[in-house]
């Protein structure tokens, strides 16, 4: 047994090192199609660009910060791909905003030899940067489209893995239609990235893993993980609200923080990780996780009507509390399994056994990220 857990512990701690919790970038697009030319602007925040500064090999890394803005329109030229009618178009960039605070604003235009009748746009942003093995940046855009004579379709999620495609209809180009919502694939889209946000991103795993391990029945995890859910979309709201932002400083130490402190209160006192005091830390806690889950996300929604910002928030924080149970239920039944096959008399023994070791590896992730954030 206790081999198996150094073994655990070993392999676990190797699987955090190699990992970061949130490698990605946010950011926004415009992109207005005409018969003849595509006008793509792209709203990012500094963060994308001194990374992919940071990683450009030799002569490509820019000296000066008014160069690495320079530079990194010229990076997005090459990873944003446009195609019509699956021919991909030159673009060149025609404009470089930086008086924005935190963002930089690049202006493209895309000559179009032909009239489209149908639009893709691509992008690997930051993938070609390795964060550790295994485990590249990625970077993600929330997009408003207009096309002329068209409706304007907003909240359009544009990732790695999901292109943005549309169909070009030229019937009436006279009059612009009103503004326009796919309010279902919209909520299909941040849902999935809901799932990907925590599968991804240890920290907030390890904190729920933390809660779990102390709750023997169905009811016990029922109340533990709702305290943590009302917790943290209390402050997602108030986050999209812009009534309630702390920097990341704050809260990912914070977000660290609490990872340690429930598993040790685990380890040193499992028989009074529960009840009221356990719905009040993960209540407390959850606060702090909710606003890393908003994240540069409430940040790359800025200027989308309400209903787009309410659709995109209530999905992404569907898909968020569906990643939290892919891993929860699985986690929390395996340990009724192995406490229900244990003999009576060794049930409680093992029972505290599974918690100590459980959470003392959780901690010692914790306390691996803790540094990190810090640092950060």
């Amino acid at each position: 047994m206790k081999r198996f857990f150094l073994a655990l512990t070993i392999g676990w701690n190797c699987l955090v090192l190699s990992v970061r919790a949130h490698p990605v970038a946010q950011g926004a697009m415009t992109i207005q199609i005409s018969t003849n030319t595509i006008h793509l602007s792209a709203r990012v925040s500094t963060e994308e660009a001194l990374v992919a500064n940071s990683f450009a090999a030799g002569d490509a890394k820019a000296k000066s910060l008014p160069e690495v803005w320079q530079r990194h329109g010229e990076y997005l030229r090459q990873h944003v791909k446009v195609l019509a009618d699956e021919h991909r178009l030159i673009g060149s960039l025609v404009k470089v905003d930086e008086s924005q605070n935190n963002f930089i604003v690049y202006d493209y235009e895309f000559p179009i030899a032909t009239t489209p009748t149908r639009m893709r746009v691509e992008q690997d942003v930051l993938n070609d940067i390795e964060f550790a093995p295994g485990n590249p940046w990625e970077a993600t855009y929330v997009v408003s489209i207009t096309q002329a004579g068209g409706a304007v379709q907003e909240g359009v999620l544009l990732s790695r893995t999901q292109p943005l495609e549309l169909a070009c209809d030229w019937k009436d180009t006279g009059a612009t239609a009103a503004a326009s919502l796919n309010a279902r694939h919209m909520i299909y889209q941040y849902i999935r990235y809901g799932i990907g946000h925590i599968l991804t991103g240890y920290d907030h795993l390890l904190f729920v893993c933390a809660l779990v391990l102390t709750a023997v029945t169905l009811l016990d995890l029922i109340k533990v993980i709702s305290a943590f859910t009302l917790a943290h979309t209390i402050t997602l709201v108030l986050s999209v609200l812009n009534i309630v932002r702390l920097p990341s400083h704050i809260v990912e130490p914070m977000i660290a923080g609490s990872i340690v402190f429930v598993a040790l209160t685990n380890v040193f006192s499992p028989r009074r990780s529960r009840g009221n005091l356990r719905l009040a830390t993960a209540f407390f806690f959850g606060l702090f996780h909710g606003l890393g889950f908003a994240g540069g996300l409430l940040d790359a929604m800025d200027g989308l009507n309400g209903l787009a910002v309410g659709l995109a928030i209530g999905a992404f924080s569907l898909g968020v509390e569906i990643g939290h149970q892919m891993v929860v239920l699985p986690v929390f039944f395996g340990l009724k399994c192995v406490r229900t096959a244990a003999v009576e008399q060794s049930r409680d023994r093992i029972s505290l056994i599974m918690i100590r070791a459980g959470s003392l590896i959780i901690s010692v992730a914790g306390t691996v990220y803790l540094f990190a954030a810090l640092r950060g």
